[in-house]
């Protein structure tokens, strides 16, 4: 089934996601073929999993820590995330690994631990402009797939991948579905190489000014198995008009 996610970043207080959801809700009830995940800031996941209890929307994390309890100040646990009904955790988001510093062998941890806990880790991965311009986003892509799953390797189907080119994010310059799709399919190549018994289940998205203008072009690509939507979907007819564009 198609994932369409929502990553709303640092935005939406408890009451404005409140609204939110009054809003959206109403407009995606009818929506049975394809996975809808809503992922809140931490401060936001309490009245998020409330409201979205019984609808068949997912909730989702936009990060996590990999220890399950202790002196880690400012962190929250997997087991913290699963008490609001979280199932699923954005982990290695190029604002991670940019912004905070966060190395591959930390996002290794995340996802390690997301696997025992029964959550499933939406594994972010892409390119820098100047990797791209130097002819680097496969090399880059299967460095950071292949380190972010690391002695994991035989769960390839309990994981799904968002390829982010980071030039792409909030830039309002995405890239061409034809380039996404060359990049999705040997993402998939490439989780079939990491693991021999891979049954394929890995849903590779893409993320990068996704909008409800482009879309349903993106969707129409054969190994674009869904999208990680930033900006577009702080709105929710917005996102209810990406969510149905396809």
């Amino acid at each position: 089934m198609k994932l369409i996610s929502a990553n709303w970043k640092m935005n939406l207080t408890p009451a404005q996601t409140r609204e939110y959801l009054q809003k959206f809700l109403p407009l995606v009830e009818d929506i049975k073929d394809r996975e809808i995940l809503i992922c809140p800031p931490f401060t936001s996941l309490c009245v998020a999993g409330e409201m979205l209890a019984g609808s068949g929307i997912r909730l989702g994390a936009q990060n996590c820590y990999h220890e399950p309890r202790g002196a880690f100040t400012g962190e929250v646990s997997l087991d913290m995330l699963k008490e609001f009904g979280v199932s699923y955790a954005i982990v290695g988001h190029s604002e991670r690994r940019w912004i905070f510093g966060e190395s591959d062998e930390l996002i290794n941890k995340k996802v390690t631990a997301c696997l025992k806990a029964g959550v499933r880790p939406i594994i972010c991965v892409g390119e820098r402009l100047e990797e791209r311009e130097a002819g680097l986003t496969f090399k880059v892509v299967e460095t950071q797939i292949r380190l972010a799953l690391s002695g994991v390797e035989e769960y390839t189907s309990s994981v799904d991948i968002a390829y982010e080119p980071v030039w792409a994010i909030g830039t309002g310059n995405p890239a061409t579905p034809e380039d996404a799709q060359l990049v999705h399919a040997y993402i998939k190549d490439l989780l079939h190489q990491i693991n021999p018994g891979h049954r394929g289940e890995t849903r590779v998205l893409y993320g990068g000014s996704v909008s409800p203008k482009n879309a349903s072009e993106f969707m129409r690509m054969k190994d674009v198995d869904g999208l990680l939507v930033g900006g577009a979907s702080l709105d929710p007819e917005s996102f209810s008009q990406i969510v149905k564009s396809f």
